[in-house]
């Protein structure tokens, strides 16, 4: 396995995005830091974090450490309900951009809608702001449902760059990809490999991984590549983070696939963002 770099996407407002990134959930700053500095050097260029996994600190630090150019890094990052109105998310993008290190983040999306708080078109009109002002490169959403995608695209004729979702063969989530695919918006998936709950421990993905006489992770990813969304695992463990990019080299077949859809329903149930959320 070499150091190739994931392919990448144009996003609706203009940037590029790769095909896979490095998850940094529930790491702490300096089990981060050390991850960031092995994905890098194996190839990542896209690291996903939160100010609510409270380890941008040490997000930033490998990215300094691994010292390669800025524009080749494609660093997100998300805020929280307090941040939620058009100054709230300014004070947000200081606040991250500075425990970063960066002078600019290349994707910053609204973490959870919170509709019990009702703001997040307020939010969404301050990411917007940024957007014009070049802060940040693309703006987007997570666990966004399709209509309140649609609320923050009248409000502002904006159209999110991605919206991230939990997804996996366990979660197919087909409403919602066929949504984004029909505005632009690029779909991200988090817990792509099922949150450590046994899905690659299921006989169809043993099968499937045996049948290419590999890992059942890189199946599972690989599935989400022929899906059209773009997987965010994590790992620390630098030999399991060279095999987790290594997912553009090979296809799953058509029946491959529809056995793995078959996998629907089989884990534990979503998280609803109309319910939960920071």
């Amino acid at each position: 396995m070499g150091h190739d770099t994931a392919p990448t996407r144009p996003l609706v407002n203009g940037a590029e995005m790769p095909l896979l990134g490095l998850g940094t959930y529930p790491m702490d700053d300096a089990e981060a830091g050390a991850a960031v500095v092995h994905a890098l050097e194996a190839g990542y260029r896209m690291i996903d974090t939160a100010e609510n996994y409270r380890n941008e600190e040490g997000v930033g630090h490998g990215i300094a450490r691994a010292g390669l150019a800025r524009a080749e890094l494609f660093i997100t990052t998300k805020f929280n309900k307090e941040w939620h109105s058009r100054e709230g998310v300014r004070t947000a993008w200081e606040h991250s951009a500075t425990r970063l290190g960066l002078d600019y983040i290349d994707l910053m999306l609204i973490h959870w809608p919170n509709p019990g708080l009702g703001r997040y078109v307020e939010a969404w009109e301050g990411l917007v702001e940024l957007l014009s002002e070049r802060k940040v490169r693309a703006i987007g959403t997570s666990n966004f449902t399709p209509a309140q995608l649609t609320e923050l695209m009248k409000a502002t004729s904006v159209v999110p760059d991605v919206n991230q979702i939990q997804h996996s063969p366990w979660w197919p989530r087909h409403d919602e990809l066929r949504f984004h695919a029909e505005h632009g918006i690029a779909s991200q998936s988090w817990s792509p490999l099922g949150r450590g709950r046994g899905l690659l421990e299921s006989p169809v993905v043993a099968e499937v991984a045996g049948e290419h006489g590999i890992e059942p992770a890189r199946i599972v990813l690989r599935w989400h590549v022929q899906h059209g969304t773009v997987p965010l695992p994590k790992s620390i463990d630098p030999r399991r983070q060279r095999e987790n990019l290594d997912v553009f080299g090979f296809s799953l077949s058509a029946d491959q696939v529809s056995r793995l859809d078959s996998l629907a329903g089989g884990g534990p149930a979503v998280m609803d963002p109309m319910e939960f959320g920071h």
